[in-house]
């Protein structure tokens, strides 16, 4: 079994940064392998990633979820098989990190592509990192939310947060 841990600092606050991470559908918009993300039930995703010329599609299952903690989710398909989790950790008001790791088996998501190393992997998702702080942070915050809890699968739905009153940006000049 390969890990693969990645951290990041994004410069919004915890809340933002998970609230966008739970918004699967958008991944698309920032990350370069995620080609379609579609919800199927509530703990079930599938999703449509693209490495070079090679596509594959499968289902994730979301086994435990915390809103402003931790997301951790396991493939149901054998190719590409892993298992993986994202925490959120406070660093200041406006600042939080974030941390991907997943367990592989065998040499790594990018191997099952390509027969590249694991190596190649923890570079990609390195990468995909990089592409949510750049997205997150050019938005400043989320485009949506979901705050409910899943835990051994069982999903608890919490009620929708209440619309922010939003200030508009006036240009300044």
């Amino acid at each position: 079994m390969n890990t693969i841990e990645e951290t990041i600092e994004v410069a919004v606050p915890l809340r933002t940064a998970y609230n966008q991470w739970t918004q699967f559908k958008s991944f698309p918009r920032f990350m370069s392998t995620v080609k379609r993300v579609e919800q199927i039930r509530p703990a079930v995703t599938e999703w449509v990633i693209a490495f070079g010329p090679v596509r594959r599609t499968f289902q994730a299952e979301i086994v435990h979820q915390q809103p402003d903690s931790s997301l951790v989710w396991q493939s149901l398909a054998r190719r590409p098989a892993h298992r993986g989790e994202v925490s959120f950790h406070p660093m200041t008001p406006d600042r939080a990190r974030m941390t991907v790791r997943l367990d592989i088996p065998g040499r790594g998501v990018a191997a099952l592509f390509t027969g590249v190393s694991s190596g190649v992997t923890r570079r990609v998702v390195r990468s995909e990192l990089g592409r949510f702080k750049e997205f997150i942070e050019g938005l400043g915050e989320e485009s949506g939310a979901w705050r409910g809890s899943i835990h051994n699968g069982h999903v608890q739905p919490t009620e929708p947060e209440p619309p922010r009153c939003r200030v508009p940006r006036w240009p300044v000049g």
